[in-house]
């Protein structure tokens, strides 16, 4: 019987390095997930400190301070615009109305235009004394209060041949009209409304702010055909005639 003799005085050190390799490596490998766990287990402190957060509040108040009035510049001169398109249409609104004849010096709707006390002057026009004799543009229906800052009032003033002294001769041959047209809490009782605008500057809408009370927001000049009864046609062409060349010496026929 043969015996297969082996030599293991070689392989005995190589096993227990091999060994000792592996639970190295077995050990990093624990450690690094280990580490790992930690770091997933580890609660997440980061975020901002009190001094970085009172920061922020400040730069943001800076901004805010910064930006404040131009937001409100825009926010009036959005408003007073507004107003100023409205004011507009209100006193085209009324000059309709003069042309159509629905507003006559006989009938029930007060505002009939006075006669202008300036003669060929409407700039130095006086403003109302009241509301009373205005026409009232109602924007709310809620009937016009002069407390309102929605309502107008709507101020007119005719003008004509130094000859035609009534409102029924000037509706018969027409007539040069102004329109004044005022925000309904201008007559509030607070205020005194400002006279001879020809040298004072009128409203604007940018930098007016909500504008002021004591001015016409609109001011505008018509010309208003005759729309009486038994019209005359030499009258009322040298009505016309005046109207445009301002001197009646010039109107001859």
């Amino acid at each position: 019987m043969n015996t297969r003799l082996t030599d293991n005085s070689n392989s005995a050190p190589l096993l227990f390095e091999g060994a000792k390799t592996e639970t190295t490596l077995s050990g990093q490998v624990a450690q690094h997930q280990s580490r790992s766990c930690a770091k997933k287990s580890k609660p997440q402190d980061s975020g901002y400190t009190i001094i970085e957060s009172l920061v922020a509040m400040v730069v943001v108040s800076v901004l805010m301070i910064a930006i404040a009035p131009v937001m409100a510049f825009s926010v009036a001169t959005r408003v007073q615009a507004r107003r100023t398109e409205l004011a507009a249409m209100a006193g085209r609104a009324y000059i309709d109305s003069l042309r159509s004849g629905s507003i006559n010096p006989k009938s029930t709707i007060k505002g009939f235009p006075a006669i202008a006390t300036n003669s060929g002057d409407f700039a130095n026009e006086p403003p109302p004394a009241s509301k009373d004799k205005l026409y009232c543009v109602d924007m709310d229906g809620k009937g016009c209060d002069p407390s309102s800052n929605k309502d107008f009032y709507v101020q007119g003033a005719w003008l004509n041949d130094p000859s035609i002294t009534t409102d029924d001769l000037a509706q018969k041959n027409g007539y040069k009209l102004l329109v004044r047209v005022y925000r309904a809490d201008s007559f509030d009782g607070t205020i005194t409304l400002k006279g001879d605008l020809k040298n004072k500057p009128k409203q604007s809408i940018v930098g007016s702010g909500l504008g002021d009370r004591t001015m016409p927001v609109v001011e505008m000049v018509a010309e208003i055909p005759a729309t009486g009864e038994t019209p005359d046609k030499l009258e009322q062409y040298k009505s016309l005639c005046v109207r445009l060349k301002g001197d009646p010496a010039k109107c001859t026929y």
